[in-house]
């Protein structure tokens, strides 16, 4: 067989075990997050602990989760049937409600494992003081229950006393179960598909294959890279916070055969949960590099080895503990994404696309249902981000009401929402005229309106609310997006960019999500 059409069968072999992966994760979890959203991600990783291949599901998590698994080498020595669960910040996560789970895959005699499958699911709750997971807190511990690298299975046996201990500090532990079970049984599903692969092609050129395709990357990604011109390109934009904005600065530089991304302008952390561990910042550049290529390019390890990424430990990129760090996953990940693609505009002129909504707008509630509807004490927590408008760029018009660059959800439907939880939906809709004028206008954002049926707790994270997307070579800003609560009895509060209140029956929360920035001069 031709070498490069044998890579490119290695390449759909593996990427086709990581998707099985997610099918399997999807169907057996039990949350309307993971099975509805699918905000879940599954990866395979050689012994080495580098990625040799990924499924299409959720961006922030894929350039993330090496970090995870790095984290799980340097702990353990481990052995046949362990699984390790982690969601540390600083040790390869991202924010707590991330559960990552790592599976070892033994296919010989070695002591040392041939290869690594990995998933990382958000969980509707870790804990911490307000439902979801998702709310404003002092520190990290305020945000919810941290996960070092632990085992969470040895030798094939779970480990009861640390799966008690997790569901103990779990709102609705019940579904916290089932989605920790399914994302078990994902890896075990990578795993089986690994070792078929290798009955079938032999372990050693199984093994090989794996590295050939990570040096195809890097060699697809350092020919692209010598496109750019050699001189420097800087950006910056501001996240906000109720204590004013936090700038976001990046310059970047050709040096040879690299790249490098300096982010140590950024400003200090904040006391706002929009820090974010130096993996985020990673997992951004991993993105936006990725955008670079084509569509059939394998996407792995390779792809981020002529990058250099600089970061300043404790700035809002390279937070240091215990800083908090809930929308820093959500929301700092887009803004790293927007200067990212500004500061290539400069280098990739005609390519790359105006700002899209540059928030995923969160939004989390919890209680407990009546007796008489579920039984006393019975807890219920949600959570979901909603979609926006995708910037207008070179190829036309952006998309309206969908999930931009970081995010790769789909929307929670009505029907699943009502049912399992005490709350309507009384307004969905593409919220028209909220992108930025333009030759390719901006795509427009969402209105959504939910009132509560039994007094709940809110958690509510969003950004782009005073200043819209911008748009690019002339064309104007995205609407900002707001959310505000409209009570029962009348009034309405406008809230902060980032809040946690207590809403009362018949209470409603009504959001606008932004619309994209446009590109070009309109007519």
């Amino acid at each position: 067989m031709d070498g490069a059409l044998e890579l490119q069968v290695f390449h759909h072999l593996f990427a086709s075990a990581a998707e099985e992966m997610g099918a399997a994760l999807m169907r057996s979890s039990f949350s309307p997050n993971i099975q509805e959203r699918r905000d879940f991600s599954c990866a395979l990783f050689d012994g080495e602990g580098r990625m040799l291949s990924q499924a299409a599901h959720i961006p922030i998590h894929l350039g993330s989760i090496p970090l995870c698994v790095r984290a799980v080498l340097q702990r353990f020595t481990l052995e046949r049937g362990d699984v390790v669960v982690l969601n540390d910040p600083y040790r390869g996560g991202t924010h707590l409600p991330d559960v990552t789970l790592v599976t070892p895959v033994f296919l010989s005699r070695s002591a040392r494992p041939q290869f690594l499958c990995a998933n990382r699911a958000h969980h509707a709750d870790i804990g911490g003081a307000w439902p979801g997971s998702m709310s404003p807190a002092y520190d990290v511990h305020g945000e919810g229950l941290v996960i070092p690298p632990t085992r969470l299975m040895r030798r094939g046996e779970l480990v009861r006393e640390v799966h008690e201990l997790l569901l103990a500090n779990m709102r609705v532990p019940r579904e916290r179960e089932g989605d920790l079970l399914a994302q078990i049984s994902a890896n075990r599903i990578g795993a089986e598909r690994l070792g078929a692969l290798a009955h079938e092609q032999g372990l050693a050129r199984l093994v090989r294959a794996g590295a050939q395709l990570m040096d195809w990357t890097e060699r697809l990604m350092r020919e692209e890279l010598a496109r750019l011109p050699r001189r420097r390109a800087r950006a910056e934009d501001v996240l906000e916070t109720s204590s004013g904005p936090v700038r976001v600065s990046l310059e970047i530089a050709r040096r040879g055969r690299d790249i490098e991304f300096d982010w140590r302008a950024c400003d200090p952390q904040s006391s706002a949960p929009i820090n974010t561990p130096r993996a985020v910042a990673l997992s951004a550049v991993f993105y936006v590099l990725r955008l670079l290529l084509g569509g059939d390019t394998p996407t792995n390890d390779g792809l981020l080895r002529p990058a250099r990424v600089l970061t300043r430990p404790g700035t809002v990129v390279d937070a240091r503990y215990p800083a908090p760090v809930a929308a820093g996953n959500v929301e700092t990940s887009q803004r790293l994404v927007d200067v990212l693609l500004s500061a290539l505009a400069s280098l990739a002129p005609g390519r790359i696309p105006a700002s899209s909504s540059g928030t995923m707008s969160n939004f989390s509630f919890g209680g407990v249902w009546p007796e008489k509807d579920g039984g006393p004490g019975r807890a219920f927590t949600y959570y979901e981000t909603i979609a926006g408008g995708a910037g207008g760029g070179p190829a036309g018009r952006g998309a309206s009401a969908v999930h931009t660059h970081m995010t790769n959800t789909r929307n929670t439907p009505i029907e699943a929402l009502e049912t399992q939880f005490p709350a309507r939906v009384m307004e969905l809709g593409v919220r028209r005229a909220s992108g930025g004028a333009a030759r390719a206008p901006g795509g427009d954002g969402i209105q959504k309106r939910v009132r509560f049926l039994v007094p709940a707790r809110v958690g509510w994270i969003g950004d782009r609310a005073q200043a819209g997307p911008p748009g690019l070579a002339g064309g104007r800003r995205g609407a900002p997006g707001s959310a505000e609560v409209l009570r029962a009895g009348g009034g309405r509060e406008k809230l902060a960019p980032q809040a946690s209140l207590a809403v009362g029956a018949q209470d409603e929360i009504a959001i606008l999500t932004p619309g994209g920035g446009g590109f070009g001069r309109g007519p």
